[in-house]
Order: structure tokens, then sequence, then C-alpha cells
């Protein structure tokens, strides 16, 4: 397994093999040293060094320096060392060395790499420095930080000559594209966060996290992208002696302070240092196993990496662990518990020391975890309490971190014990308001969920609480594709949280009122309603039984999206990612929804199969369809665009096997955009369209902006004249400038006006409809040529020359059939795809229920006007795959 991941590519040391360029150019230059902790990647930073040095015709060698080796003169270098040369004198001996060394063919210089230099006896790091100041040799060395060495080596990492750089640990972002390149894949972001969590950017310990995890199968690729199982990251036998050698070079006296981080980090000062004296305290954060932070007036201690905790515990005996945990539960106590975490702290570590806890502080310190969004500790204090000490408010709080956690049996299950306990028309509101969101999440049709809202109101006689269940059928109808219904029970909502009677309650209608605003085409309201919910959220986020505040910025992505500003909405949607990613909240499934929707429409299928794979792997995993629904359709529809058949029609396939459901926030229709692009891709953009005209359901739900979706496709793929009139009406419903731009294309399209064509794709990248702009310039270029105006039809070309690049290599039939002289009819196009793609003229013509002879025809006059002889030409002029040579019996070509 170690070989899969092979030999990790450089990434993030641009900066450093820069500066070593620079030395190896520098004929003053001596040295170049690299510094850095343990791990950090200095061994391999200096190979690569080498390996230029090598490339560039310098001769090289290498040592690694140790222990062993120092204990021994010239121990390190011996084998470098010229045969012959006595040494006894070592002022003549290293003056032939340097000689032997120089002598070499065409007088090159060395470089010479020395691992772990600070580990040199005196005797190598003295010869060594003056080889260096003869000009001999070009020195290329690692140290490590913190490392105690000797005066010799000290002069070889001085003076002007000696260039150093010193390295950090990886940034998240370096991480995710070492990641990718290495398993050659991109990979999920909640895994990401978890692996540069535990390594802390170190590539030493991140490898062997990533080496563990494949070998124990718990990181894994479903296809499209690597994601790590849920709560596993085994680490390898290296990495756990790697961290054990490290801690052991501890002081003995410090050792009680690392086990009690270890399990209850951070912790203050003045609880660490009854454990050890200052000095001990000190030498430890010298030696780099402890971080000591300032906030205010208080100071913390940590360990300094998150990995040392992991090997202290996993050594700690039963008794030991229990011991330290009382005994830091006594202190807290001791000084009166005053800080907000100590309830919390204290129940936690007396539930992990003995199994159980005070039934007040466990719900205390539960009530805590759900203001820190911490559902896996609420569900570990909740299941302590005894049977006789749960009630309503305690079941609905554990059945709603199930919820987040996504692990909808269980959640029903503690929905359903505090049902049975609840008294008066308040808990059994309670109960009704999280079940029904339960629901809604784990497959259950709108229909259950809406008999249990019914039920509740049946029961319920106050007004109020009459209210809240109604707020709660728009919340239900927006969540299953009903915008238009959920914005007529929601269109009295309070406009501030301070004014609603139930925060939670509001909070689940704010969230969803600027989703249905957006897909009715409203985003200019839709987007403040998004920023109105998330300040509410925020305000009241410690009295609220929701998700985390970062949700409410989900609709803002989809009101951006399609208010044509993409990059406002990239730059949120993957800043507020990264939020709930930290969180752990199952609800980011659908901010990765809408941003692969979000670049999808931007003409970037590559970046959307990329989100879309990561819903994929995230929906998959909690068995939520109605995200994965319309998700495998977009990956369907994004692999068929970038060529990548059989991933789209694996795609389909796994989607033909989910059972039918509502389609969720979106359009039913958009589910069919993979089996519309797939066919497309194949050449029947007749079956194309047809798909999507069918799709067109959104018009009875009020998914005005899905419906134009649907309808600019059935444009592109050859329908521009049938959806024309709908489109510009769709136009005056929805505002901002995305849905101009859609019926201004297809009417350009319909008229085949290569000025109008033009004016078009300037609209489409205002709106960075990057590929819809392409397209149009692309059919420009084939309308000028055509009309015989071979300058603008040139300008035009080359405008949409840059469209690969800008639209990560997608191919569609308006940029491959826009070469023609005389413009195309739909049939024409669609049989010469058909025909370029390898399908003879009677599969062509079963395909299309046609004759042979009218098949025939239509491909005569796609040939004249392409200017093309032969199916292979066909195939070049298309950009489709060659097909394979065959006699066509019609036309005696192949």
């Amino acid at each position: 397994m170690r070989d899969r991941v092979g030999r990790w590519p450089l990434v993030g040391r641009e900066e450093e093999l820069d500066s070593f360029a620079a030395a190896l150019a520098d004929r003053e230059c001596r040295g170049f040293v690299v510094g850095g902790s343990a791990g950090v990647g200095k061994s391999r930073l200096a190979e690569e060094c080498l390996g230029r040095a090598s490339a560039a015709g310098f001769r090289v060698g290498r040592a690694t320096a140790s222990a062993a080796a120092g204990a021994v003169p010239l121990g390190a270098i011996a084998h470098l060392l010229p045969a012959g040369v006595d040494l006894s004198d070592p002022v003549a001996g290293f003056a032939a060395v340097a000689e032997r060394l120089a002598a070499g063919p065409g007088r090159r210089r060395w470089v010479l790499l020395v691992d772990d230099m600070h580990l040199l006896d005196s005797a190598s790091a003295v010869l060594l420095r003056q080889l260096m100041d003869t000009g001999v040799l070009l020195l290329i060395g690692t140290v490590r930080s913190g490392e105690p060495y000797g005066k010799a080596v000290t002069a070889l990492r001085g003076g002007d000559a000696v260039r150093r750089v010193d390295l950090t640990v990886l940034s998240p972002g370096q991480i995710e594209e070492l990641l990718q390149a290495a398993l050659g894949g991109a990979v999920a972001k909640r895994s990401l966060h978890e692996l540069s969590a535990a390594s802390g950017g170190n590539v030493l310990y991140l490898r062997e996290l990533v080496l563990g995890a494949l070998t124990a199968g718990d990181l894994t690729e479903d296809g499209e992208i690597w994601h790590l199982a849920e709560g596993r990251l085994p680490a390898t036998v290296r990495l756990t002696e790697v961290i054990g050698g490290r801690l052991a070079t501890a002081d003995p006296a410090g050792r009680p302070v690392l086990e009690l981080l270890a399990l209850c980090e951070p912790l203050p000062l003045a609880d660490a240092e009854d454990l050890a004296p200052p000095q001990v305290m000190a030498a430890l954060e010298q030696a780099g196993l402890i971080r000591i932070a300032q906030d205010r007036r208080r100071t913390t201690v940590s360990l300094a990496h998150p990995l040392y905790g992991e090997v202290l515990r996993a050594g700690l005996p039963v008794l030991r662990r229990r011991a330290l945990l009382l005994d830091q539960a006594a202190r807290v106590e001791a000084r009166g518990a005053r800080r907000r975490g100590d309830l919390l702290h204290i129940a936690t570590w007396r539930l992990a020391a003995t199994g159980t806890a005070d039934p007040t502080l466990l719900t205390q310190a539960a009530v805590l975890s759900r203001h820190a969004h911490d559902y896996p500790q609420i569900v570990a204090l909740l299941e302590a309490l005894p049977e006789k000490h749960r009630t309503t408010t305690t079941g609905l709080m554990l059945g709603h971190a199930f919820f987040e956690m996504g692990r909808w049996d269980q959640a029903e299950a503690a929905i359903a014990h505090a049902d049975a306990v609840a008294v008066g028309e308040q808990d059994k509101l309670a109960v009704a308001l999280v079940r029904t969101l339960n629901l809604l999440w784990s497959n259950a049709p709108l229909s259950e969920a809406l008999a249990v809202n019914d039920a509740a109101l049946n029961r319920i006689t106050s007004p109020a609480a009459r209210r809240k269940l109604t707020i709660n059928e728009g919340f239900m109808r927006i969540v299953a594709g009903q915008p238009a219904q959920g914005l007529t029970l929601l269109e009295d909502l309070e406009t501030d949280v301070d004014d609603a009677p139930d925060v939670d309650v509001w909070l689940r209608g704010a969230w969803m009122k600027p989703f249905a605003l957006a897909l009715v085409g409203r985003t200019g309201e839709a987007a403040t309603w998004a920023e109105r919910a998330h300040a509410g959220h925020r305000k009241v986020d410690e009295h609220a039984l929701v998700s985390h505040p970062a949700v409410q910025r989900i609709p803002l992505v989809l009101a951006l999206t399609e208010a044509g500003l993409p990059d406002e909405a990239r730059r949120e949607g993957e800043r507020t990612y990264a939020e709930l990613v930290a969180a752990d909240s199952v609800v980011r499934v659908w901010l990765a929804v809408f941003l692969g929707r979000t670049e999808w429409l931007a003409g970037r299928p590559a970046t959307a199969r990329r989100w879309w794979a990561e819903a994929a792997a995230m929906a998959r995993s909690f068995d939520h369809t109605m995200a994965l629904r319309p998700v495998l359709g977009g990956l369907a529809a994004c692999a068929a665009v970038l060529g990548d058949l059989d991933a789209a029609e694996a795609s389909l396939a796994e989607h033909r096997t989910l059972p039918p459901l509502a389609p969720g926030l979106l359009s039913a229709g958009e589910e069919r955009l993979g089996e519309a692009w797939l066919l497309a891709a194949r050449g029947h953009l007749g079956r194309a369209r047809a798909v999507l005209t069918a799709a067109l359901v959104a018009r009875s739900t009020g998914h005005l902006t899905g419906e134009a979706l649907l309808l600019t496709d059935v444009a592109r793929l050859g329908g521009a004249k049938e959806v024309t009139d709908r489109l510009t009406a769709l136009a005056q419903r929805c505002d901002g400038a995305l849905a101009p731009a859609r019926a201004q294309l297809a009417a350009a399209l319909a008229a085949d006006d290569p000025d109008q064509l033009l004016r078009v794709a300037d609209a489409c990248q205002a709106v960075g409809a990057e590929l819809l702009a392409a397209e149009a310039a692309t059919a420009a270029a084939a309308a000028w040529r055509r009309a015989h105006q071979a300058r603008r039809a040139s300008a035009a070309a080359h405008r949409a020359a840059a469209a690969p690049a800008r639209c990560e290599g997608a191919r569609t039939p308006l940029l491959t059939t826009a070469q023609s002289t005389a413009p195309l009819t739909d049939r024409e196009r669609e049989i010469a795809l058909l025909a370029a793609l390898g399908n003879a003229s009677k599969d062509i013509a079963d395909a299309l229920d046609l004759s042979v002879r009218t098949v025939d025809n239509h491909l005569h006059r796609a040939y004249a006007k392409l200017g093309v002889t032969t199916r292979r030409e066909l195939a070049r002029t298309l950009r489709t795959p060659s097909p394979v040579p065959r006699p066509d019996h019609q036309h005696g070509r192949s």
C-alpha cells in the first residue's frame, strides 16, 4: 500500500526552490541550509535541490549524519573521501581532499547534500567548511529546529555566503494540492479538514496518516473523489514510533503534564504547574512539545501537535487515565468552576473516567455542547443520562444531535421517546417540529411529514402554536420542491428575529424563505432575506435548537448565482463550506449541491463535477436521497460535456437505482440534465431536447429559474426557436442579469444573427456564463463565415478560441458544429454528430426512425456545408472521437 502513493510530489516550496536556483547560479555562494521541525519536509526539499543540481551538470553526492556516525571522526562523510588520502595530518590531508575533488572531469563543482547536518562530528564539519571556502563544493544541509550542535556545525551554517531557508508546515490549500497529486484525484473537503487538523501540516505525519488510512481501507475512492470513513484516521507503526521517540526526549518530570494535556487540553498554566515546576514547563516548551498561549489575562497550555495526544492516550493505562481525569475535575471544582466551559469539562471528564456523572451536570453540559454545535459530545452526554432523568427536552436535544450527524433512525428513536413523555401542547409541538425535520431528510415522502404536522394542528388550539405549524409547513413545502406554495405560507414571517415568538421556528422559516424567493426569480429579495436570517441566527445562536448559523448563507449562494454573480456566489460558498466542514454539519451537503450548480451555470464542468462528487459522497454516507438524485444527474451532465461518457453512464445507472422521491429544493427536471447531455454527446440531439422538454414540470411548482435553465439547454441543443418566447417571458419575471442573457441567447440562436450573437456573448460573459458566451461567439463566427465575412469570422473565432481553457475543456454541439459554411438544420446537425461518432447510416436511421435514404441525403448536405468528404474528416471537424474505419455502403466512403 505504501507503493500506492509512491514518492510524494513537492508542493508549496516554490519560493525555496527559487532561492536554491539563485544559490546554484551564484559562484560566491557556498551553502544552502534548510531548517525546520521534524517531518516538515526538509529532506524532501533538499533531495529536490540535489536532483536539480545534477540535472544542471554539477557533480553530486550525499551523506546522512547520525548520532552513531558522529561518534567517529569523519564517519558521516568517509564514503565521499578520495581513496589514498592521508588524513593523519589534517592540514595537508584536507588540502589533498580539496585538490582531488576539484580535479574531476571538466573541473565541475560538487554539490553535496548532508541530511541532519546538526549531528555531524567536528572533523567532518571542519573539512566541509574548508571545501566550501575553497569553492570546491556547494553544501546543501538540513538542520532540525531546536536541536543542539557544536561550534564546527555552527560554522557550516554561518556567513554571508550561506543561504538559509526555514520551512513551515503546509497550509490546508497546499495539503489539498499535495494529496490530489499523490492520490491522483480530488479529496473530499471533510477528509481534507480531518487530515489537515490531525497532521498539523507536517508532511511526514500527513503521509503516514494517509498510508495508514489506505492500508486499513478507510480512505477510498468512489470513482470521483477520495474520502475518509467517518471517525477513522488510523496511523502507521512508523508514525507511532516517530512520535513516541519525540515524546521520549521529554524530561521525565514533565511526563505527567503531557499525559494530562492528552486528556484535558487546553489547561490553565496554573493547573499544569501543579504537576511540574516552571523550569520543567519551560523545557517542554523549548523542546517543542507544548505550546503556551496568552489570551488577555488567561494563559493556557496545550500540546504542540494533535498527534502527540493520540500517542499519549494510547499508552495510558486505564487506572492512570481515570486518576488524571478525576484529579483535574476536582481541581476545577475546587476553584469554583466559574469559567464558561467548566461544567462541560467536569461532566465529560467524570463521564470518561467513571462512565457516569451527576444528571444535572450532564444536562447542563449538553446545553453547552449544543451552543458549540458539538453534536457527538451532546450524544455522549445525553446517552449517559439515567432513564428517570430523560425528559422531552433532553430527548429532542438528543434527536436533533443525531439529525445533525445524519443518523436518521437514531434521531427518530430519540424523538419517539421524547414524544412518549411529552405533556401538554408545547411539548407536543416541539416534538412535531423536530420529527418533521428528520422525516424530510431521511427520505420519507412529503405526505408523511405533512401528516405529522396536520396531526399536531388537530391537537393544538393555541393560535400562536398553530402559526408555528403553518410556518413549519411552509418550510417543508419549500424543502420538498414546492417553492410557490411555501412562500405563500411564509408571506407574513417577521422580518426580525427579535419580533418572533419562537426563535427556532423563525430561523427555520427564515432559512427556507430565501431559497424559495431565489427559485421563483426574486433574487434581490432572496439575498436580503439570507443576510437577515444569518444575522438573526448569529444573534440568538446560544438559544437555538437548530443548525450552525452558517447554514443561513446557503440560499445566498443560490440567489447570487441566479442574479448572474457567480464569482460572488463562489467566494461566499467556499468560505461558508469551510465553516460547515469545521462544524461537521450534514446540512453542508446542500451547499455542495448549489456550488456545483453555480459552476455548471458558469460553464466550468470540471469544477462543478468536483463539487457534485463531494455532495454525492456525503449523500451516500448518510443515505440522503433527496440530495443524491439531482447530484447524480449533475455528475452525468458534467462527465458528458467533458467527453467521459463511461462515467456519465455510471452516474445515470446509479440514479436509476434510487427510489422515487420529491426532488428537494431544486426543480425535478434538473435531475435529467445528465440524461439529456449524455444523449447530446452521443449525437442524439432530438432525443436530448425531448428529455428536457418532458422534464419541464418546473412551471407547475414555481421553479422559474429551474425552468429557465432547462429551456436554455433546449435552445443550445437546437431548439432555440421553440423556447425563445417562454425564456423572454421568464426574463421579465426574474430579476438579475442572468435570465435576460439566457433569453437573448435563445433569440440570437433562433435568428442566426452574428451581430446579435456577439452582443449575447458579451452579455453572457458579463454574468459569468463563460460556456454560453463561447457558444454564442462560435455561432457568430460560423454565421460570418457563411456570409463570406472572413475578417469578422476570424475575429469571432479568435474570441471563441479561448473557450476550452476558460470552460475546462467542455465540448458541446454548438462548439463542434458551428464550422459549416451554411447553417446546419437541427436534423443535419444530429445526423452529422451521430455519423462522426462512428454510427452507420442504417443504425442512424433505426435510431431516428427515418429511412436510410433520408439519413444519407441529410448527411450529403452536412458534408457539403462542412467542406468534408469522409466520416474521419467529419469527426475531426466536429472534434469528436474518430470513428473506427468501416465501409459506408451508401456512400462508398470510410
